[in-house]
């Protein structure tokens, strides 16, 4: 099976750091996609917490479902 791929791939990745009930969970995913993630959690709160974390992304899984997070 091969990893997802990011939907944009000319974008740089970022390093998401989500808390869901106290676990912390880390991803990487494209700068449009950790965008719209951060909109969607100010709006619904379905995470305890979202932060981006300064630095690479580099061998963390991929944010799942990412492409859905692929702009209006």
């Amino acid at each position: 099976m091969t990893a997802p791929e990011s939907p944009h791939p000319e974008q740089p990745d970022v390093h998401l750091a989500v808390v869901l009930d106290g676990q912390r969970l880390d991803f990487a995913a494209c700068l449009t996609s950790a965008l719209w993630f951060l909109q969607e959690q100010r709006l619904r709160h379905f995470a305890d917490s979202v932060d981006v974390i300064p630095g690479a992304a580099t061998g963390l899984p991929r944010l799942p479902t990412e492409q859905l997070y692929d702009g209006p």
